[in-house]
């Protein structure tokens, strides 16, 4: 985590960039630009697939959004008609795929994200083959596919990409990996088809999301009450998503008090970890919390959130949904 923290304060912050990132971040760049043009010269092939392809992404590194973003598109797909599915990495499980998720899938195979997706009623597909995985989801009777990540992912071939940008730490100080967050340089903006900007003040051409919370619920029994209910109240607040912070600070503009405990992203949670040794309300996110449910106690809560977007994103994502089907 100290490494991580000196490159972060570094990408974004005041913090100097270590000087033997210099030549990695030129080697890293080098390779995606080379990969990039064999894709585009067809000399590395993109499968093409019969149904829309949306790929939800981003440029930088750490958490921008995407996965809360991702099941209010497939709920917007849902009411206008569509048979939505999801494609993920699997991040932070050992299953390599492709695999369709069952009606008890375990975060530490397939990974928390596609398990928080899956949770929203939606049929997921996880593996590190994407074009495998989308099949899975063919053969299930999807009629749309919904790449969770995957901006940089070239094998499967998309109809519209949505890229999702950190609307308050934006792209850092925006170099490549590992001497800055980027994945790929900002000129990569130009060629996606919808530009989302979580939080923050959007630049011109970007639609507006912001992630609203609502009841808190209770991991053992379900039960829900008000986030308010905890305001001028103590409690932990665990996090281990790409930006940790962005939860605490919600929390604390809810009036809470809050001891933070921030992980790495998809971190693998053991129930000692979890010990603070007193008898103080736990809040963490809905993808930590995936991962907690078998060892819950009874002062553990998640704290879900709801990506909320203008008319005229989803006027525009379903304009070209609609087109794309039709080809």
């Amino acid at each position: 985590m100290a490494l991580i923290d000196t490159l972060e304060s570094a990408w974004y912050g005041n913090g100097r960039v270590p000087w033997w990132t210099w030549p990695l971040a030129a080697l890293y760049g080098a390779v995606t630009w080379l990969r990039g043009s064999l894709y585009r010269a067809g000399w590395l092939r993109s499968v093409r697939l019969p149904v829309p392809v949306v790929v939800i992404g981003n440029l930088s590194v750490g958490g921008t959004g995407k996965t809360p973003l991702t099941i209010t598109v497939v709920e917007a797909l849902r009411q206008r008609g569509y048979r939505p599915g999801v494609i993920s990495r699997g991040y932070g499980g050992s299953e390599r795929g492709p695999l369709l998720l069952d009606d008890m899938p375990d975060p530490s195979l397939v990974g928390d994200e596609p398990c928080l997706i899956h949770a929203a009623g939606v049929p997921v597909a996880v593996g590190r083959d994407r074009p495998a995985a989308a099949r899975l989801l063919l053969d299930a009777g999807c009629n749309v596919l919904v790449a969770d990540d995957g901006l940089q992912h070239y094998a499967l071939a998309r109809d519209i990409e949505v890229c999702v940008i950190d609307g308050v730490r934006r792209f850092g100080n925006r170099r490549l990996l590992p001497a800055g967050p980027l994945r790929e340089p900002t000129a990569r903006l130009a060629r996606v088809d919808l530009r989302v900007c979580n939080g923050g003040m959007p630049e011109t051409g970007e639609h507006s999301m912001q992630l609203r919370g609502g009841d808190v619920v209770r991991l053992p029994d379900g039960e829900c009450r008000p986030l308010a209910g905890f305001a001028g109240q103590r409690v932990h607040a665990m996090a281990a998503i790409g930006h940790p912070r962005r939860f605490f600070d919600s929390l604390r503009r809810a009036g809470i008090d809050v001891i933070e405990h921030a992980f790495a992203d998809h971190h693998a949670f053991v129930p000692s970890e979890l010990d603070f040794g007193d008898d103080l309300p736990l809040l963490m996110t809905d993808k930590d919390a995936v991962k907690c449910r078998g060892f819950a106690r009874e002062n553990w809560w998640r704290v879900p959130v709801r990506a909320e977007l203008p008319a005229a994103f989803f006027d525009e994502l379903m304009t070209r949904i609609d087109a794309s089907a039709l080809r």
